[in-house]
């Protein structure tokens, strides 16, 4: 293979794509491709877009080569479909790619991976794609107006419209139209196909708001402050890479979304007190914890992924905090921990429908089968590290997922069983205050809040 086409871009993203379709996760398949060339800024931006774009949407792409073709998507040798893929991807939701360079690039790509007598096929299917959608009034992305009219008439489901107008399996659609309805939904599911903000919470102990917001703007870097959360920036342009911003190397602050600082809010640690993190990385909500306790105190940081717990010693080091102790084992199994905490956050392994924007190929993963799974785990979990707080103390549990199964059903059901436990909403001064339901829990929507979707809980061990 030469030179040129190891440099390529849509080729780069060809290679990241068939890893993935054969089972590699999507970040996993792109690292490895981008760590082998040595691209500008832009032509990595573009390789990632295409990768995470052409995952996220594979639902829909195929939905179009089903419709354009003289085969089902099924049906297509598995590379010429994943080039089929990369070239419809640009032309519905590139808007800065020309058409002629979309289709041009995508030939070329079949020609160069073993499909030189398709050639013509493909470029046909393209222009025969760019030809209807001329036929349409105009090209409103947002909207998906050419898709809706185009794959969607004849589906008088909802259920099974909006999984193939936005690319997510059936099922998922229903979890969330019987929680929001279609209008909501709909909202939703449009909100979770944008391509992802990067927050930044910035480390109280080593600096201030204002002076990581001096430092950003000198780099050229725009933000915008969150919220309710007096720790949090926004990136709102595209930065580079994460390490090379001001602050990095001298801690002023970390990555966390905005969702996942309010969970460390509700739980309310305070200076010198024992906290136990029974799921603990990578640590985002860990290293949270020691700041809002100023380093004082003790903050066990349990996770039974030793690798995992790499990189919140990393990240504990490099924010320079040192109250956090890291244990490695199951919170299911650590008897040692009873009755010695002030403070337990769970933050409990889920099957993120919070945060599919973030995870491209997470809405392909999941099924109902791994939710029942999880949820039989988080009741579990739950339990057992309920049983690590003191009398009078707290305990928060939360997730980034949105399904009823993982959030709220087992808290009712943890409930049920242990009387001497109950809600305690947050306080009106609280940061989670503004999320707060009617039945005392939190949960975030991103839709609604531009925040990855959360659910979170204080519970209080009471005497009874």
């Amino acid at each position: 293979m030469n030179f040129e086409l190891l440099t390529s871009p849509r080729q780069l993203a060809f290679i990241a794509l068939r890893d993935v379709h054969k089972g590699a996760y999507a970040d996993i398949a792109l690292d490895r491709v981008l760590q082998k060339a040595n691209l500008p800024d832009s032509d990595r931006r573009l390789v990632t877009e295409l990768v995470y774009g052409c995952t996220r949407r594979q639902r829909t792409l195929d939905a179009l080569i089903d419709q354009l073709g003289k085969k089902k998507s099924h049906q297509q040798p598995k590379d010429l479909r994943t080039i089929l893929h990369l070239g419809l991807y640009q032309l519905q939701y590139q808007e800065r790619i020309p058409e002629s360079a979309a289709v041009n690039t995508t030939v070329q790509l079949a020609r160069e991976n073993g499909f030189s007598g398709l050639t013509g096929f493909v470029n046909g299917l393209l222009r025969q794609y760019v030809r209807l959608e001329k036929k349409e009034d105009g090209r409103i992305k947002n909207e998906e107006s050419f898709l809706s009219s185009f794959l969607c008439k004849k589906f008088s489901d909802p259920v099974e419209r909006l999984g193939i107008l936005y690319s997510f399996p059936d099922w998922i659609i229903q979890v969330w139209l019987e929680q929001f309805g279609l209008a909501e939904t709909e909202q939703l599911c449009l909100w979770m196909n944008k391509t992802p903000t990067i927050d930044l919470r910035i480390n109280p102990l080593r600096t201030s708001l204002e002076e990581v917001e001096e430092a950003l703007s000198s780099a050229g870097v725009s933000f915008q402050r969150v919220p309710h959360l007096p720790q949090a920036l926004r990136l709102i342009s595209n930065a580079g890479p994460i390490q090379n911003l001001p602050g990095y190397d001298e801690g002023w602050w970390t990555v966390q979304d905005s969702s996942a600082q309010l969970v460390t809010h509700l739980l309310d640690p305070q200076p010198g007190e024992v906290v136990i993190d029974a799921c603990a990385a990578p640590g985002g909500k860990t290293t949270h914890i020691a700041e809002l306790m100023r380093d004082t105190g003790k903050i066990f940081a349990c996770d039974r992924t030793p690798s995992r717990l790499v990189k919140l010693q990393k990240n504990a080091q490099r924010l320079k905090l040192k109250s956090i102790e890291i244990s490695t084992g199951d919170s299911r199994n650590m008897p040692q921990l009873e009755n010695t905490a002030h403070r337990v956050l769970l933050d409990a392994p889920c099957s993120g429908l919070g945060t599919l924007h973030r995870h491209a190929d997470a809405r392909w993963r999941q099924t109902p089968e791994s939710v029942e799974e999880l949820s039989v785990l988080q009741k579990e979990l739950l339990a057992h590290s309920s049983t690590f707080v003191k009398q009078d103390g707290v305990l928060v549990y939360s997730t980034c997922t949105l399904h009823p199964k993982e959030n709220e059903d087992v808290v009712s059901s943890f409930l049920a069983e242990n009387p001497n436990w109950e809600i305690e909403p947050p306080s009106v001064d609280s940061s989670a205050s503004a999320y707060s339901t009617a039945q005392g829990w939190m949960k975030v929507l991103p839709h609604q809040q531009d925040m990855d979707g959360f659910f979170m809980v204080r519970l209080r061990k009471t005497k009874n």
